[in-house]
């Protein structure tokens, strides 16, 4: 896990713009800083070192024959495995050096072999090509932008802004994310000029090119239609625990210290007991962390110590405080350099605090099961809505400005099923929950100098589970079925349980205590040509006299206040 950066092109002050590109992103890399460069590509790298912690595993890595160099965010979790069909002179231990040499026997095919999250850049010295590409679901991030003639490209948007890319704002985005509360699609940001390279795809550029090219390498509607559909539960359960338990193996593999989130929920219950399987019992190495806010309402605090009573893993309770919340506001808020999720993003901040104080780099989470296994109440019902548990408008468009709002689009997403229920999953999959959970944790992490694996996100196990009968899904009016019947028997209080939301206090702590905090930002906004100042107002002011079944449009204007100045 660590930061990649670079530049594709000729300028005397290349070498000084990576300089300043690899400093601002250090936080995602602080043991080692490497770069390298020719005439042509500047390339550089800061290394969080998990796999071979010795220098000769630092980046940029140039293959024995001197022609490819590589630098490469991420883990290849099946690098041993690949390693054994490789006629290579190994020089480390490392899974970037397995990255390196499959991409020399395979080229672009290689990806199809591997297993693990990545976002990766290689330079072909003798062809001058550049190759780059990014996991199937997007867990690690590729950044890039063409400016000045040049390719730029790095791990975080403020990276590029670093290096002098301009930081207007792509409005359609916005508009978006006022009227829909979306994000924007796979390949955008909320900057005009950076772009995002799409989960499952890969980018070739030549010095002199235009534009990148690039190319989808992941088929996943494909993949899905050529799994087996089980018509016994008994043979499903079987198969889809032989591959959870090896996607948890394969992400033990550190050198560093391993441990995990939980929450009160099944999908922490059935990571935890798979944990206890793989290990045989034996977790006191294997640390949890869980954040709580003092607030009954919402903490999970008492299922979490139920649920870790019955293993021998100790457990870190982490507290988000009121008092808190301003200050990790405005420290999140330049790691996530886009709009990102309310407060339980801020307390995630404060469990990979914990973690990193504690020595714990790498820390393994549950995200992905609703998606796979359909987990959302909206699974159930003929519903659109993307966000489980709101009743009311999720946002106000009348607040903006005719402008504004006329630029925003009308959502639509692919629908490539022949059925309502696996087309909201592959919209949650491809375009919603996940791209937007898996970028707001990833800074989260990383700005902590951490590293989140998502076992439940192999995409052996999300194939396999998006291709079953809705039956094998929901049952007796519950989603994720299957997954529950794993642990049944062992934890049934909690197998059992319905689906909540992660929540904290928000909408209480914004309308209360932290109102004159929540106006000085809205008031930020009023003097934008985006918003109506008098509906910015009024909106506000039924808030706090009880309209506040939904809190997000009110995070919307705090957290953009601090990119709309």
């Amino acid at each position: 896990m660590c930061g990649i950066a670079g530049i594709v092109g000729r300028n005397p002050e290349n070498r000084l713009v990576l300089a300043s590109m690899l400093d601002i992103q250090k936080h995602r890399g602080p043991d080692a800083l490497g770069t390298w460069a020719d005439k042509d590509v500047f390339l550089g790298h800061n290394r969080l070192s998990i796999l071979d912690l010795s220098e000769a595993a630092n980046q940029p890595m140039l293959s024995n024959c001197g022609r490819f160099v590589i630098i490469f965010n991420g883990e290849i979790y099946n690098y041993l495995e690949l390693k054994q069909s490789l006629d290579y002179s190994f020089r480390t231990k490392s899974d970037t050096e397995v990255l390196l040499a499959m991409y020399i026997k395979y080229q672009d095919k290689m990806l199809n072999h591997l297993n693990g999250m990545f976002a990766f850049a290689i330079w072909d010295i003798q062809e001058k090509k550049f190759f780059a590409a990014r996991d199937r679901f997007g867990v690690k991030p590729f950044y890039y932008s063409i400016d000045n003639g040049q390719f730029l490209f790095a791990s975080e948007i403020k990276t590029l802004l670093a290096a002098g890319v301009s930081n207007a704002p792509n409005e359609e985005v916005w508009a978006d994310y006022f009227v829909h509360g979306s994000y924007g699609f796979p390949e955008e940001t909320f900057f005009r000029n950076i772009h995002q390279l799409s989960p499952g795809h890969s980018l070739t550029f030549r010095l002199g090119d235009s534009n990148p090219q690039i190319r989808r390498y992941y088929d996943f509607v494909s993949e899905v239609k050529s799994q087996r559909v089980f018509e016994e539960e008994t043979n499903l359960q079987e198969e889809y625990l032989e591959l959870l338990l090896n996607s948890l193996r394969l992400r033990f593999r550190s050198d560093v210290p391993v441990g995990f989130n939980v929450s009160g929920g099944l999908d922490s219950s059935i990571l935890l007991a798979m944990i206890s399987k793989i290990k045989a019992g034996d977790t006191e190495n294997i640390e949890a962390f869980s954040f709580y806010t003092g607030d009954d309402r919402y903490d999970e605090l008492p299922w979490v110590k139920d649920l870790i009573s019955k293993t021998n893993s100790p457990l870190n309770p982490v507290l988000l405080s009121l008092a808190d919340v301003p200050d990790l506001i405005d420290k999140v808020t330049f790691f996530q350099d886009e709009p990102y999720g309310g407060f339980p993003t801020l307390a995630y901040s404060k469990i990979f605090e914990r973690a990193r104080q504690k020595g714990f780099l790498v820390l393994l989470d549950g995200q992905g099961m609703d998606e796979a296994w359909a987990g959302y109440d909206y699974y159930k019902t003929d519903s659109k809505a993307v966000v489980q548990g709101i009743k009311n408008q999720l946002t106000r468009p009348n607040a903006l400005s005719p402008e504004l709002r006329t630029l925003a689009r009308e959502i639509c997403y692919p629908e490539p099923f022949d059925n309502d229920l696996q087309n909201k999953q592959f919209r949650d999959l491809f375009y919603t929950k996940i791209p937007r959970a898996l970028r707001f944790n990833d800074r989260v992490s990383m700005m902590h100098s951490t590293e989140l694996r998502e076992p439940f996100l192999d995409y052996r196990l999300v194939e396999m589970a998006f291709a079953q009968k809705k039956e094998m899904k929901i049952r007796t009016n519950q989603g994720k079925w299957l997954p529950r019947q794993l642990v049944k028997k062992t934890l049934e209080n909690i197998a059992l349980a319905p689906k909540r939301p992660l929540q904290t206090p928000q909408r209480e702590w914004i309308g209360g205590a932290m109102a004159n905090y929540v106006e000085e930002r809205i008031d930020i906004l009023k003097s934008n040509p985006w918003f109506e100042r008098k509906v910015l107002e009024q909106e506000w002011k039924n808030y706090k006299n009880g309209q506040n079944d939904n809190s997000f449009f009110i995070w919307q204007w705090i957290n953009s206040s601090f990119f709309l100045l």
